[in-house]
């Protein structure tokens, strides 16, 4: 069997900095493993936390420890390699593994956003509307949908013959379609369909239930409001700061020679690093019971 490689020349100056780069990196990678997994253990072992909201967080810390887990291995390789290369069948595993988590986290934040609106807005129909098989339903989705919808990307491009094999990044993302001797027109047109499926979708989706969410808390009391604050905030916060890095995903390949290299590779570093890191810290801090727990453990780790 064939093997074709292609070139990752995404890298700024790897040569001068590639000790640098190693170790921001390898303190990143295990930085999101260890903060994620601190609040997933919190989750797990609580009782009081076996709730539907602190499930979906856990899925979404979970999501974010296998999203850094497609990318990171790869990279640290690629710092000590005298030439950063991927097998074209590796890059196209890589590349679904990083859309098709990049999908569930928006379709997780969906399901998190309903949950907060049954919870505010018919509170007393809570426990008969998020019953565990719904919360176990939102889940398989969440993984399941985005995975079907990116695997008949990656076989189509598995067939497409490739005429370059430089790619201008440090992991597949959506340049591979430079790769390309003619892109596919129908492949490009069915991954505008995947894009406004599993990301623009939800987005809105999430943000009419917020607007229902603050409609209904700015007519509520004061408590109802700082229910809704505490807990769709963290959401929100999330969701904007990932549509954000995402959008620059998108547009970058629009932008393929109009964008300098070292601002790409910048953008790029942030893509990978932001959600993961800051996750578990907008989660731990700002969502009270995670918080509470968090806090007796550093204490009784200080104690110790």
């Amino acid at each position: 069997m064939n093997v074709t490689y292609i070139t990752l020349d995404g890298h700024v100056e790897v040569e001068k900095y590639r000790y640098v780069y190693f170790i921001l990196m390898f303190t990143s990678y295990i930085l999101i493993l260890s903060s994620n997994t601190t609040v997933v253990s919190m989750i797990v072992i609580h009782k009081n936390l076996h709730e539907p909201m602190y499930i979906f967080i856990a899925a979404l810390l979970m999501n974010s420890m296998l999203f850094s887990t497609a990318v990171y291995p790869k990279l640290l390789i690629d710092f000590f390699s005298e030439k950063p290369i991927i097998s074209f069948q590796v890059c196209l595993f890589q590349s679904f593994l990083f859309y098709s988590l990049c999908g569930s986290e928006f379709l997780l934040l969906a399901a998190m956003s309903y949950d907060r609106y049954v919870s505010i807005c018919k509170p007393l129909h809570y426990p008969t509307i998020m019953r565990k098989t719904k919360v176990s339903i939102f889940l398989v989705l969440a993984w399941f949908v985005p995975a079907c919808h990116i695997i008949v990307l990656v076989v189509g491009f598995a067939h497409l013959k490739l005429c370059s094999f430089t790619l201008k990044g440090i992991f597949c993302n959506n340049s591979m379609i430079y790769l390309f001797c003619v892109p596919s027109r129908a492949l490009m047109i069915y991954g505008s369909v995947v894009l406004i499926n599993i990301s623009l979708l939800p987005m809105l989706f999430i943000l009419f239930t917020y607007t229902v969410i603050l409609i209904v808390a700015n007519r509520s009391c004061q408590e109802v409001r700082k229910k809704a604050a505490q807990t769709c905030l963290p959401h929100l916060l999330v969701l904007i700061s990932y549509s954000c890095l995402l959008t620059y995903d998108v547009i970058i390949v629009r932008l393929d020679s109009d964008i300098a290299k070292t601002v790409r590779f910048v953008m790029t570093m942030q893509i990978i690093m932001y959600n993961p890191l800051f996750n578990p810290v907008i989660y731990g801090l700002k969502m009270n019971e995670i918080y509470k727990h968090l806090r007796r453990l550093l204490f009784h780790a200080r104690g110790k």
